[in-house]
């Protein structure tokens, strides 16, 4: 939850920050240029979903309260509809990179060892040595999926509207059709394991990645 909660909030921070960027204070004015959880918090997707996941063992599903934005007062429209939308899956995948260098660091000193399959402190069963190596697996696994997950151009994740500033303006009107049924394609992309099939192939290479020549 500690990872989870943090990563959300600076995903949606960043979505706050570049679109103040490019002209739209919006955001900005309702306090989301912040990494204060409470500005960010959904008390469904932060709180009850990641919860029953946690008791259940079910697929993590979480979100955050989403930023509000104001296209109609960004600079460069289309330029600024990618920066906007790609921005929380940016500093999603820099949160990964920090987590694993220092993962990568600490395994070549000796003080990070695999055992059991898991990452655990070399030397030492302190609790808070067990604690700090599992949160920075937890912080490097999790922003992977997010920044993967978001990038999937499908309404409302960040992917579509990624897809949708890369294309001719002639698609808009097919993405705003989409946005309507986006949620309804989202549980059935969960539910037919297209979800689980992205995150089987990306996640083992983005550990093999991590552990390379070690």
């Amino acid at each position: 939850m500690v990872a989870l909660i943090f990563s959300l909030s600076v995903h949606e921070s960043a979505h706050a920050w570049t679109s103040n960027y490019f002209g739209d204070d919006l955001a900005r004015l309702q306090g989301r240029i912040s990494l204060n959880p409470m500005v960010h918090v959904d008390p469904i997707g932060t709180l009850l979903f990641p919860a029953m996941s946690f008791f259940t063992g079910a697929p993590l599903i979480g979100w955050a309260k989403p930023t509000p934005v104001n296209p109609f007062r960004w600079r460069n429209k289309r330029v600024a509809n990618f920066w906007v939308s790609i921005a929380g899956v940016i500093c999603n995948f820099i949160i990964a990179i920090v987590a694993g260098i220092i993962i990568r660091v600490c395994y070549s000193l000796g003080l990070i060892e695999i055992g059991g399959g898991a990452l655990v402190p070399a030397g030492t069963n302190s609790m808070i040595a067990l604690g700090a190596v599992d949160l920075l697996w937890v912080f490097f696994r999790l922003n992977v999926a997010l920044g993967v997950f978001n990038l999937i151009p499908i309404p409302p994740l960040d992917g579509s509207k990624v897809l949708q500033s890369l294309l001719p303006p002639s698609f808009e009107s097919g993405f705003e059709a989409l946005e309507r049924f986006g949620f309804i394609l989202l549980i059935l992309a969960m539910f037919t394991g297209v979800f689980s099939a992205i995150f089987r192939v990306v996640m083992p290479i983005a550990i093999r990645l991590l552990f390379i020549g070690a």
